[in-house]
This record gives C-alpha cells, structure tokens and sequence, in this order.
C-alpha cells in the first residue's frame, strides 16, 4: 500500500519505506534512496528556495547514484572530450553541455547556483529554451565528472550536447503544448454553441430549464480546459505568489479562476452570468500564442545545428604524404593540427588549414560572404565547412574541433541565444508594478460594492479582472506579437524573440549584407561584350556550348543565359582547374575561361574598353580562339528589383543604411551605388560584423541588421 506522495518526485511512497529529509524546518517523505540523497544535497548546499519555486515535479532520481559516477569518469577522457570541451587557456576548459529533467524556472536557477558553487566552476549559463548549458572551469583545480556528479546529486543528467536528445526533448514539449492547445480549442468551439442561443435569444423566447441545461453542458465541457489546458497558469501564479512576487500568469490565474467559480455559482444558483464561454476562449488564445513563440524558439535552435551539420563526419586522411598517397578515411573529431587531408570535388572542407598540392575553387559564401567561388592554389587558406568545386585538394590542417572558424560562428550564436536585452528585464519590472496595481483596484473594487449592493460585488469584480488584466496585459501582447510574427514569417522573416518586433520600430541603423540580401544570391551574367565578328547570340551559344560538362557556378550562369538558344555542336572538352575550358568547335580549339587563359591561345592583349568592364569588380569570363579574342562576359550577383526602393524609403524616414559585406570593394562600392547607400563595410568577416555592430549599439544606436547567410547568423 503507498504511504501518500514523495515530497521531491511526487511519485507514491512504497510500503514499507521510511525515508525522510528536513526541508524548511519540517520532515518532508521520500520515496527512494536517490530522492533523500538528492533532496539531502539540495538542503545541504543552501537551495532550499527550489521547492518553494517550482512548478512542476522532477524526475525520479532511482537509478543507482554510485553507478552514475562510475559512468561519469568516462568522460575525462581527453580524446571523449574533443567534440564538445574546448580550451579556453592553459587551464580553463569550456563544455557544451544538455542537462535532462529540466522541468521549469526553477530547475535552471537550481541548477545554475548548485553547479556555480563547485570548487573551480568559473562560470556556467544554462538557455532556458533549449536547456542547453556551457560550463567553464579551472581544470587544476576539478574535473568534468565532478561537475557533472554535482549535477546529478541534485536529480539531473548532464550529457555532451546532442542535436537528437535535443529534438526528443523538443518533440515532448511541442507534444504536451499541442494537448493542452487541442483541449482548450475543442472545448472553446463546443461552449461557443451552447452561448450563442443564450445571447441571440429575446426575452422569453428560452425556457428557465432550457438555459440551465445549456450552462451545465458548458460548465462540464469547461472543467477540463480549467483543469488541464490553464494548469500551467496555475502553477506559475501559485509559485510566484509563494515567492512574494507578482508575475504574468497571477492576473491570469485569478481571472480565469474568478470567472469559473463565478460561472460555477451562477450554475448551480441559476442566478447571474455565466463567463465559460470567455474563459474557454481565453485559455485557448493565450496557449495559442505560447505554442507559436515556442515553435519560433526551437526553429532559431535549428539555425544553430544546421551550422554545426555543415561539418562533414568523417575525411580522408593521407598519412604518408607526399610518397604514400594511400587515404584513409577517419571522423573528423580525430584529426589533429599537422594531418594532411584529401578534399575530392564536391567535398565539403573537414577543418581550416592550408592547400599543400592542387589548384581548384572553393565556394565560401555560407561562412564569408563572398558570392563568386574563390580560386585556391598551393598556400591558399581553406575553411572548414566550404566545399570543393572542380578539382581535388591537399590540405594541412591548422585548425580542428572548436578551434575551427566555423566553430567560432556557433559559438557566436550561442552567446547572442544567453543574452538576455535591457528592454524585456525593463518590461518584467514595469509589468509587475502594473499587474500590482491592478491587483489592488480590483480588490478596492470588491471592497466598495461589497458596502453598496453586495449582491453585484462578485460579478464587478470578476468584471474587472477578466476586462482589464487579460485583454490590456496577457491576451493583447501576445496576439498583437502573434499576428506580427505570421505577418512576417508570410513574407519569409522568421521571428524567433518577441521583443525583435516591437524594437524594430525604434531602429536607427539598418544594416544590410549583400549577397542574398540586396542581391539575387546567384551568379548571372549581367554584361556580354562581344569582340570579333561573332554576334552577340552566337558568342553566348559558343561559351554554353563549351560549359555543357561543368558545374562550376559560372558555367551554370553562363548556360542558364543562354537558354533558347541553339547551341553548336563541340568535341573533346578539357576542363583545366581553376582556369577554364578547351573544346574544338568546328576543327578549331576555342576557349572559355579567365581572360590570361584564353590570351595564351592567341597571345593578343585585352583590346580597347574591356579594361573598364574589369574594373567593376565583377567576375570576367572570356571567350576566343587561336585568331583572338570574340567576347567578354561579366558575371556576377544581380541586384534585387525591389532593393533600391527599399533603401530609398529607409533614408526618406531618416534611418542610416549602412551595406556591410564579405566581399570586395570594387563589387561592394558597385551595388552601393547602384542603391544609393553611402556608408559601405567590404571584405568584413563574420567575426568583424559582429564587433561592428556592437561599436554602432555601444555609441547608442538601435540596429537592424539584415542578412540571410551563415556568416551574417551571430550578429
């Protein structure tokens, strides 16, 4: 038989078991060994305000503490530890940790004081939409198994971060949400029926007992969206008032909870007003305004995977180069600085490091911006997360693990996920001086007509708290975010904080990247200069022709220009890395490629004008053939049409539109023109973004930064 609930876990009390702990002065019931020890460690370090603050009940800690630790030694391992413990100094150490049984509020501020009074914790944050945690400590001092011990002494599990425990943990919540939203929808559309005879019907057209029983299938339909769909309002207002603090879900809770005991009565009293179908209705919006911030934060969450997925698994190491070319194939985790890597085309780069042998191009634009493919020969830096376009590489890794550039991008966005803005921590404190006063007219209201016509005191005071608190502070926020957020996720922006929208409208700067942005995100050919007898047409169709067996980005551009044309036949194509393509076109060798490429097969130099189409900056591809030059095409990333008048609206409301890009100066200054933006940023890395924008916020100024790549993600 079960002695009642166990005081930690709320799980039954087997018989025969006595366990206890003294929490607040009083002998509180356990149920296992594992809930007194943990329990016991939560008193014992001084956290007793966690049971005095939570709104839900933990996991049961059952499982055998001292295997835990056991199991947890495995993790000082050094070569464990590559994938997710970086070196901050000599001694320092950072983890990116998930802490499972993370249930509410309380459970990280619990979580975040117990573990910060380790000896040799030097910081630890722990996201609260993500319960994702890093932790930094003094490695001469603890180790990672003691820190995560300390966790599960308290009734946690901490594990390396991983995208699927992450997604399981999301899945459960989008789950419980959607129940909760499911109930409180079903039950609103049923109350809805049986309230709109009541208030369509004139004055005697309904019978008393007809009435009466239209109220009691709405209170019964009521029962479960009060009980189940607004228990997290509950909850929340019962922890905050037990901490002598007033929050958001108190007016909420009280006005809910007024109008269902008001309702209730006037049932069973057949006398008065009944407000289920407004009780329904507002559970229903509020859970529906939650459940869509919630789905917001975890697609911002899957940003940040998406980065860390960019990095392949496994490379191909060469363990003898240069005299043994023999590969084979490892995880990523294991290389280190100084391994000597195979990159085939197509491949993305497994870690930074530089080109030993091979002459190809890399596509760079997801990590810096630059929207042409960059051309790498031997000493040429590569990035980590790039991929290879045309020809194999050698590359000497530099740099691996958390060390790596993309790496230093993720964590960019971690960090920017943990800040918490001025703005939302003034909104709480106004919020609850509000709510406050609220509290306090509501009550005066009580009070007066309690003295004037006690008869109508309960139902003007269930008046005030339904009319003012939930329509002005906790239905009104979030619809009006709501519908903000569908608004532009309609038009493809994607809100993941609410405070985003209302700060937008108080920024002073908007600044944009360009690739993908102001531009197309795709090579085009925006020029063609014809420079022989071949027209126009038929030097477009001869350059398609030749390009027909490439993917290189410029190659597409080029066939995709010359669509509907007639393309001439061409025979024994030679693709040379890095520089172009060779065909033979009616008995005669023509060439496609970069301008020194084809001058080689007719040694001419660039004839008169084409210096001025080069010094746009854009990539030039040439066409010709043993008897000079036939044409010359420019490609590059076209402005968007409705760019121009966007930043022309931008400046004629007064905000400065600054263009900050990765690319070079000579295609950066082009587009600024061409858009009449006069502050320009060019050749500026993620990492430089990020500091920029920061100066611009230190200096006072509300920023709008607008960017659509893996490099524009941490700022």
């Amino acid at each position: 038989m079960s002695q009642g609930a166990c005081y930690h876990c709320g799980l039954p009390i087997p018989a025969g078991v006595d366990l206890s702990v003294a929490v607040g002065g009083e002998a509180r019931a356990m149920c296992c060994i594992g809930c007194q020890a943990v329990a016991q460690a939560i008193v014992d370090n001084g956290l007793d305000d966690y049971y005095r603050s939570r709104d839900a009940l933990p996991n049961s800690p059952r499982e055998a503490l001292p295997k835990i630790l056991d199991e947890l030694r495995l993790y000082d391992h050094a070569d464990f530890q590559k994938s997710f413990v970086r070196e901050l100094g000599e001694q320092e150490r950072e983890a990116s940790l998930i802490i499972e049984g993370i249930t509410c509020a309380a459970c990280i501020w619990l979580n975040e004081r117990h573990v910060a009074q380790q000896p040799g914790v030097t910081g630890i944050e722990i996201n609260c939409g993500t319960y994702r945690a890093r932790v930094r400590w003094d490695s001469a001092r603890t180790q990672l198994s003691d820190i995560l011990a300390a966790i599960a002494a308290i009734g946690y599990r901490a594990h390396p971060y991983d995208a699927a425990k992450y997604e399981a943990l999301a899945r459960q919540e989008r789950r419980s949400a959607l129940w909760r939203l499911f109930v409180a929808g079903f039950g609103m559309m049923q109350v809805m029926m049986y309230a709109v005879p009541v208030y369509l019907a004139g004055e005697g057209e309904m019978t008393a007992d007809i009435e009466s029983l239209m109220r009691w299938a709405s209170l019964v339909l009521t029962l479960p969206v009060v009980g189940y769909s607004a228990a997290p309002f509950f909850r929340g207002a019962w922890r905050d008032l037990r901490l002598r603090r007033v929050g958001m879900d108190v007016p909420v809770a009280l006005g809910v909870g007024a109008a269902f005991i008001a309702s209730v009565w006037a049932t069973l009293t057949a006398a008065g007003e009944v407000y289920f179908d407004s009780v329904t209705m507002f559970v229903f919006f509020l859970l529906g305004g939650r459940y869509l911030e919630m789905t917001a934060r975890q697609q911002a969450v899957s940003v940040t995977e998406a980065l860390a997925r960019l990095q392949p698994a496994f490379a191909l190491r060469v363990a003898g180069f240069p005299a043994d070319r023999s590969v084979e194939q490892v995880p990523v985790a294991a290389l280190v600085s100084g391994d000597v890597v195979l990159v085939r085309p197509g491949e993305v780069v497994p870690a930074d490091g530089l080109v030993l042998e091979g002459v190809s191009c890399v596509n760079e634009a997801l990590l810096t911006g630059e929207s042409a493919p960059q051309a790498k020969q031997p000493g040429s830096a590569l990035t980590g997360g790039s991929e290879n376009m045309e020809s194999p590489l050698f590359l000497r890794v530099t740099q691996v693990g958390e060390a790596t550039r993309l790496s230093a991008i993720v964590r960019l966005m971690e960090r920017a996920a943990l800040e918490k803005p001025r703005v939302v921590e003034l909104a709480d404190r106004i919020a609850g001086r509000f709510i406050l006063a609220l509290l306090v007219i509501a009550a005066v209201a009580a009070v007066a007509w309690a003295l004037l016509d006690p008869a109508k005191a309960l139902w003007i005071t269930v008046s005030v708290l339904v009319v003012s608190c939930p329509c002005a502070l906790s239905l009104a926020t979030p619809i009006a975010l709501t519908v903000a957020s569908g608004a532009l996720a309609r038009l493809g922006v994607l809100v993941t904080r609410g405070h985003a929208v209302e700060t937008l409208a108080r920024a002073t700067h908007f600044v944009f990247d360009k690739t993908g942005t102001l531009t197309l995100g795709q090579m085009r050919v925006l020029e063609v200069m014809p420079l022989g007898d071949c027209d126009r047409e038929a030097c477009v169709a001869l350059a398609a022709a030749a390009e027909q067996a490439s993917e290189h980005p410029l190659a597409t551009a080029l066939r995709a220009y010359a669509e509907g044309l007639a393309l001439p036949a061409v025979n024994e194509p030679v693709s040379v890395a890095g520089r172009g393509v060779r065909v033979i076109c009616e008995g005669r060798e023509v060439r496609v490629g970069r301008p020194g490429f084809v001058a080689e097969l007719h040694h001419q130099p660039l004839p008169q004008g084409a210096a001025d189409l080069l010094a746009l900056g854009d990539t030039v591809v040439a066409l010709g053939d043993a008897d000079g030059w036939l044409a010359l095409f420019r490609v590059g990333d076209a402005v968007r049409p409705e760019a121009a008048a966007l930043v022309k609206e931008l400046r004629a409301a007064g905000r400065h539109v600054v263009l900050m890009t990765g690319d070079a100066w000579p295609v950066a200054q082009r587009v600024a023109v061409a858009l009449g933006i006069e502050e320009l940023e060019a050749e500026v890395s993620p990492e430089g973004k990020h500091d920029y924008v920061r100066r611009l916020q230190a200096e006072g100024a509300v920023v709008a930064m607008v960017g659509d790549g893996v490099n524009d993600a941490p700022v």
